[in-house]
């Protein structure tokens, strides 16, 4: 045999750690590639967009303020509990409805309602607001963020793939409330 059809220990060595590392930067580059493009594969680029029902209208009495929950149209299967998430539906008149996010508009906290006083109370920092999310006290500097909503069928149904905040989806309106 010539020595050029001769395969040196050497260069066996070396093709074996290149086909070694090959198979190695392809098992880190498939995970990598597919989180980059999951967003396109997913398909669910319009779950930001839906519309979640509430329940019934008559699920909500006049000029009462009641805890709803309702599953989060945009998850993944990792979400678990946390898809599920709350907001505070107050029912103005007939088919007048105002839906706050539950979180305070200082730090995310999350708000309770009560009757007795007609305030929202964040327990965090103290901060409170009026019967229609209007600021009344405290370190928020905004009323609480309400979610678009919209009745069908005597059905309340609110856009609720993406929490309402500041931001081009969201409007900030400014209230004006009286103490009576």
């Amino acid at each position: 045999m010539s020595n050029e059809t001769l395969m040196t220990r050497r260069g066996l060595f070396m093709k074996l750690g290149i086909l070694f590392n090959g198979i190695v930067a392809t098992a880190l580059a498939v995970p990598i590639v597919q989180y980059l493009v999951s967003s396109v594969t997913r398909g669910r680029s319009d779950g930001y967009l839906s519309w979640v029902s509430l329940g019934s209208v008559n699920d909500f009495p006049e000029g009462e303020t009641r805890l709803a929950t309702f599953r989060n149209p945009y998850v993944t299967p990792t979400d678990g509990k946390t898809a599920d998430t709350a907001c505070w539906v107050r029912r103005v008149e007939g088919d007048n409805f105002q839906v706050f996010a539950v979180n305070c508009a200082h730090l995310g906290c999350p708000v309770r309602w009560f009757p007795q006083s007609g305030l929202f109370m964040c327990p965090c920092h103290g901060g409170a607001y009026y019967r229609d999310g209007g600021r009344a006290s405290g370190p928020p500097e905004r009323g609480l963020f309400e979610y678009p909503y919209k009745v069908e069928n005597g059905m309340i149904n609110i856009q609720a793939g993406e929490l309402p905040t500041p931001g081009p989806s969201a409007a900030l309106t400014t209230r004006t409330t009286s103490c009576a």
